[in-house]
């Protein structure tokens, strides 16, 4: 993600009040870090579906710039290639 505007204490408590929403959607939060380099923070989240992931992103559009990436663990993709 990308913050869209420089980061303010009231920003933040915004952002956090959206992941707190999403984790009441049942978002599992695996980890969230500041970055430095192409992206200004990477979220590691376990969502229910794709749906709700996206209705949860769409309401940090005025906050952050976002890029979604789907993985799939390591064994999982093994299993593609048998």
């Amino acid at each position: 993600m990308n913050i869209a505007r420089a980061p303010t204490k009231e920003t933040l408590a915004q952002v956090q009040k959206l992941f707190d929403q999403m984790a009441k959607e049942g978002a599992k939060f695996i980890g969230m870090y500041w970055t430095l380099g192409r992206y200004d923070t990477i979220s590691i989240v376990e969502p229910n579906d794709e749906k709700t992931m996206m209705k949860a992103l769409i309401r940090f559009g005025d906050i952050l710039t976002t890029e979604t990436l789907i993985a799939v663990p390591r064994e999982e993709a093994i299993k593609l290639v048998e």
